[in-house]
């Protein structure tokens, strides 16, 4: 009947809410049920005091989530996989996915009696919102904000992509401190001894790093070592950042594996050599080890070490892992070429805003939370190895091997205007695009819309905890670059539903 549509008044002051979008690849659980009804309540409300109030629906196409579910359904009833289909084709055959079964969250939405405008439902790769997406991604790339680099990434050796640092859950796992020999090369009966929790990169060792205020060590600074198994000379180095009190006061340097130290390579000039493939399997160059999984190289390796003399003792070592936040696999840092978000600059306002009491978090515990996020946010990697989702609007010249990015889609290159150009083959990070919805659905980046003049900064921010680096935080600051001002002026936190098992 009409009852819950949004309608701008100008005698009337309005009341926005954005729903936190579901993503399409399921079904809605008790937490949904929980925002919703929070929302529901605020909104009702709202309009009963007489507000013009809007509450925008919505759901995300959740990049590895929904790729994930369609190749699985691919591979069970047809034996296929995407390789197979070939990009184009499986991208209808997601479509098709989304449209039978993206529909079911709205449903039971609406079963559920949200008092949603309805007609206002959006998806995150509605023609609009990919539209606002490019406009974002263009800018920041003009202002210097968006860049590509070699950088030490986390990997996903299961999902077979990039992940940012927030979608990386860190478990206590129990492993070991493998303490290995390198000889030092030309001094017969000497070594140095390295400690690591993961042997098998040391076939990607370019060097030994140890703190320059040993005095043991002094004397081997600028020297070589061997590096057993492989058999190559690699140079012994001075660094600071190798810890005295920790292990053996001597770290071997993997660059392309860890990125601590990837850094010290930077200030030394080591290689970064990758031994890892995208599977987590060892590159080919490598004997008998090359094709193994990591932790099958991990064993030979460990064996191979025993065998031939150089493995001096194994330590039990409880450390730190980070997991893939979709599969529970174990990231791997690798070094790679990826898209990134240079965040120092955007996190600067997205900071003061909070600081300054224009968005509160209620409860106010949680700001603190965000403010120690944001002080010490690293630069966020947006690049996914996926087919679904908004592809990068970024084509590489095949004559001459400059870049175009645009806005739109080119037919030549900006730089020799050669028309041999090939589009990146990855997507955006998911939550690029949901760190615009607050004003996406709304209509921006059309600045004249009239919903988004009315009814923009919305008003209140209803989610979980879990979500605030994910989603308010990018909320924020990408509000605060793009329209100047902040998404919201309160962020509702609630609690989460769990299981028995704290699940």
């Amino acid at each position: 009947n009409g009852c819950f549509k949004g309608r701008r008044d100008p005698k009337r002051k309005p009341f926005t809410i954005v729903m936190p979008p579901p993503n399409v690849t399921g079904q809605l659980h008790m937490g949904h049920a929980m925002d919703s009804t929070l929302q529901d309540i605020l909104i009702r409300f709202k309009r009963m005091q007489g507000y013009a109030a809007l509450w925008v629906p919505g759901t995300d196409h959740a990049g590895i989530a929904t790729q994930i579910k369609v190749e699985e359904e691919l591979r069970v009833k047809e034996g296929l996989t995407r390789y197979d289909l070939g990009r184009d084709k499986f991208l209808e055959r997601v479509w098709d996915w989304k449209r039978q079964y993206g529909n079911r969250i709205v449903e039971q939405q609406k079963k559920l009696g949200a008092s949603c405008d309805w007609d206002r439902a959006r998806f995150t790769m509605d023609e609009g919102l990919s539209k606002a997406v490019r406009h974002v991604f263009f800018s920041l790339y003009k202002k210097g904000l968006i860049y590509k680099g070699s950088r030490i990434i986390n990997w996903c050796p299961n999902c077979v992509t990039a992940l940012s640092d927030a979608e990386v859950e860190y478990q206590d796992k129990p492993g070991s401190f493998w303490h290995i020999r390198y000889p030092i090369q030309g001094e017969e009966g000497r070594y140095v001894i390295v400690a690591t929790t993961r042997p098998e990169t040391m076939l990607g060792d370019t060097g030994v790093a140890v703190n320059p205020n040993v005095e043991r060590y002094k004397d081997i600074v600028g020297k070589k070592c061997i590096l057993p198994l492989v058999n190559k000379e690699i140079p012994i180095v001075a660094d600071a950042y190798v810890d005295m009190e920790f292990g053996t006061g001597c770290v071997k340097m993997t660059p392309a594996h860890d990125p601590n130290d990837f850094e010290v390579g930077l200030r030394h000039n080591l290689e970064s050599i990758r031994v890892l493939d995208d599977n987590g399997k060892v590159v080919e160059g490598y004997g008998r080890y090359s094709g193994m999984d990591r932790y099958e190289a991990r064993k030979a390796i460990v064996a191979d070490l025993e065998e031939q003399g150089y493995l001096v003792k194994v330590e039990e070592h409880t450390h730190n892992v980070g997991t893939c936040y979709r599969c529970g696999t174990d990231v791997e840092p690798i070094i790679s070429a990826q898209w990134f978000v240079k965040m120092e600059p955007l996190a600067r306002e997205a900071l003061r805003v909070v600081n300054d009491g224009e968005v509160k978090f209620v409860p106010d515990r949680f700001s603190k939370i965000y403010t120690n996020w944001m002080e010490n946010v690293h630069d966020w990697c947006i690049s996914r190895q996926l087919w679904w989702g908004h592809r990068i609007p970024a084509w590489t010249c095949e004559d001459c091997g400059e870049m175009t990015v645009s806005e739109t889609d080119p037919t030549e290159c900006q730089h020799c205007h050669s028309t041999h150009i090939r589009q990146e083959e990855d997507v955006l990070d998911t939550w690029f695009s949901s760190a615009l919805w607050p004003f996406s659905t709304l209509g921006w980046p059309n600045e004249s819309s009239e919903d988004f003049k009315y009814f923009y900064p919305t008003d209140v921010l209803v989610t979980g905890y879990d979500i605030i680096f994910f989603w308010v935080a990018r909320m924020i600051f990408s509000a605060c670059e793009q329209t100047k001002r902040p998404p919201f002026h309160t962020v509702f936190i609630h609690g989460l539903v769990r299981d028995d098992k704290g699940r």
